[in-house]
């Protein structure tokens, strides 16, 4: 089941880091426009305050009646700016309109105290006001009457305060976001790279085989937090362990083969001197079976050796791949005449590259060998080294046989695999030959020739 990788953790830090400090510069913008608005209400009742107390003193009783001593002046002062417009009303008894705007709505049902201002909000023209209304008596003592007077203003300016207020407000806050945001972004990415440099060595490590150096040297980071030095020695044990493995497997891998090869040379030797002596068909019929088994256990144990021998570490030096391939391929004529093949070899004349001379040579061994052993009687065989794109040597090894079907191209490399039932083989000539290419830091390849045959080689790096 494949599984499906998660959010990395660099989104999730920057998201648990951004996102408080979102939420709390939309809040701070939402309790500034609050803490605005009711500054600037504050400043409106003070100003209405004092407006109501001044024209209540400009209200004077005369006996029984009242003298209202407000010029005309005043009034078109307190009504100039429609936008903020501050309008009153004068009513005795209280509610019973005297002067000034009749519209004024009266204050909610409470008791208003005597010389002492209330403020209230209301609606005017379909516009919220803020009110503030004033109660005081006039008249004589037998005949005491109260006088009501309302001054209302439009909120309009406190709204357009608060506004202003809150713009100014909103340009540094966005600067120092943005400059918080950003000193968090680095900050992540600056704690993150000793895991960035953890990936690094980790790949390079995993890189390393197709160098053809240790791939499990264990890695270093001098400078990184505790938590990634647990992690590295983590990883540490684990390749110390598989390096053991590994080198547990390749002994005993060699020491097999070692100790196979003497008694299956001597095997194959007896069996040779008896089929030699021996005149019966029957006995030299079962000679030759027993031949025939040694000698395919011997071709096991050699190319086992040859396979732990390519799993080590190898050292590079210059070399014309192009002559290598043309020696190898002279040497492997005369077999190829015995079975009835024409072997050649096309190509450049010359290719340096950087390679191990005992390594190719078996590489090459093992793919003229494939190539004669499945392409049968009558077939071409060729040789051919190129250059091709991206400064890569091509060495392949092509026949006109009956191939391989394109569904199996990927399986030739694996150890053990084989495409024909013919007899002769073990299924890891090309497992040896990938590995070669891998300790030159290249690749294997395979692929059908048209119109029928197969193709098989190396592509290796010229640098």
């Amino acid at each position: 089941m494949r599984q499906v990788p998660g959010v990395s953790l660099q989104r999730k830090l920057l998201l648990w880091l951004l996102l408080p400090q979102l939420v709390l510069w939309l809040s701070g913008g939402f309790l500034a426009w609050r803490i605005a608005l009711q500054n600037g209400e504050k400043g409106i009742d003070q100003t209405l305050t004092q407006s109501v107390r001044a024209l209540a003193r400009q209200i004077k009783p005369i006996g029984d009646g009242l003298l209202v001593d407000f010029p005309k002046a005043a009034q078109d002062i307190l009504e100039q700016d429609p936008a903020d417009r501050i309008t009153y009303m004068v009513s005795s008894p209280p509610g019973r309109f005297l002067l000034g705007n009749a519209q004024l709505p009266p204050p909610p049902p409470v008791d208003v105290a005597v010389n002492d201002p209330f403020l209230y909000h209301a609606r005017v023209d379909d516009r919220p006001v803020r009110v503030a209304l004033l109660d005081v008596d006039y008249g004589t003592a037998s005949t005491r009457q109260r006088l009501r007077v309302q001054v209302a203003q439009s909120l309009t300016v406190r709204e357009r305060i608060a506004q202003e207020l809150l713009e100014q407000m909103l340009l540094p806050m966005g600067l120092m976001g943005l400059a918080l945001s950003a000193l968090v972004y680095a900050g992540v990415l600056r704690g993150l790279q000793p895991l960035k440099r953890l990936e690094t060595q980790i790949e390079q490590a995993g890189a390393r085989p197709q160098g053809g150096t240790d791939p499990l040297t264990p890695i270093e980071l001098t400078s990184a937090p505790q938590e990634v030095h647990s992690l590295a020695s983590t990883i540490n044990r684990l390749l110390e362990a598989v390096a053991r493995g590994q080198q547990k497997e390749k002994r005993f891998l060699n020491d097999a083969a070692h100790q196979l090869r003497t008694p299956l040379a001597g095997l194959i030797g007896q069996t040779e001197l008896a089929l030699h002596e021996s005149h019966e068909p029957a006995v030299q019929d079962r000679l030759q079976k027993v031949l025939s088994a040694a000698q395919r256990s011997a071709h096991l144990v050699h190319q086992l050796l040859q396979l732990a021998r390519s799993e080590s570490s190898v050292e590079m030096q210059t070399i014309d791949l192009a002559a290598l391939a043309r020696e190898v391929a002279r040497e492997w004529a005369a077999r190829a005449v015995a079975q009835g093949m024409d072997l050649g070899y096309e190509g450049d004349e010359q290719l340096p590259l950087q390679g191990q001379p005992l390594l190719l040579r078996e590489a090459l061994n093992n793919l003229i060998d494939n190539a004669l052993h499945y392409a049968g009687a009558g077939a071409t065989v060729t040789v051919r080294v190129t250059m091709a794109p991206g400064r890569y040597a091509l060495l392949v090894v092509e026949d006109d046989g009956p191939g391989v079907s394109p569904a199996h191209l990927t399986d030739m490399f694996a150890r053990f695999w084989r495409g024909s039932d013919k007899p002769g083989g073990c299924g890891l000539g090309l497992s040896i030959v990938e590995e070669i290419a891998l300790r030159h830091g290249g690749q294997t390849v395979a692929e059908s020739v048209v119109p029928r045959g197969l193709g098989v080689g190396l592509r290796l790096p010229l640098a």
